[in-house]
């Protein structure tokens, strides 16, 4: 069953970035989303991620923590820091859950935190939550 504040709604407009070190949970991403025509890219580690913000700014990105090449933490830390790239929503999805690890992911500066295994009604509820936060943002300007 489709969520109300999916259906009739246009989604093609947004681009998703989609990050982990794991091809079938990237698979899992981008078929949940795909459904409702997200426009998703997807980087395997967090320095293909920040190659891909710098080629074209994602509205949404969400981002495993535990990656080789860079981690999580230091994705969000870099994009933070970076004014062309501070405000980008980022939406954590990790199999880490301890309550240190969900302190420091919106300490470092992540909007919101999912824990794996993603469950679908939950991403798209996040997913959804985060985009009109970006949509107001533009209209404000």
């Amino acid at each position: 069953m489709t969520p109300l504040y999916a259906q009739n709604h246009d989604y093609s407009k947004f681009l998703v970035l989609a990050v982990d070190d794991i091809p079938l949970n990237l698979l899992l991403v981008q078929k949940m989303l795909g459904r409702f025509n997200f426009r998703i890219k997807t980087a395997a580690n967090g320095e293909q991620a920040l190659q891909s913000v710098a080629a074209e700014k994602p509205d949404l990105i969400l981002l495993d923590l535990m990656m080789p090449v860079l981690d999580g933490f230091e994705v969000i830390r870099r994009l933070r820091a970076n004014p062309e790239t501070a405000d980008i929503q980022i939406v954590i999805l990790s199999a880490l859950n301890s309550n240190e690890d969900v302190v420091k992911g919106f300490n470092v500066g992540a909007n919101d935190f999912i824990m794996k295994p993603i469950i679908m009604e939950k991403l798209l509820s996040c997913v959804v939550t985060q985009l009109q936060l970006v949509e107001a943002r533009k209209a404000e300007k």
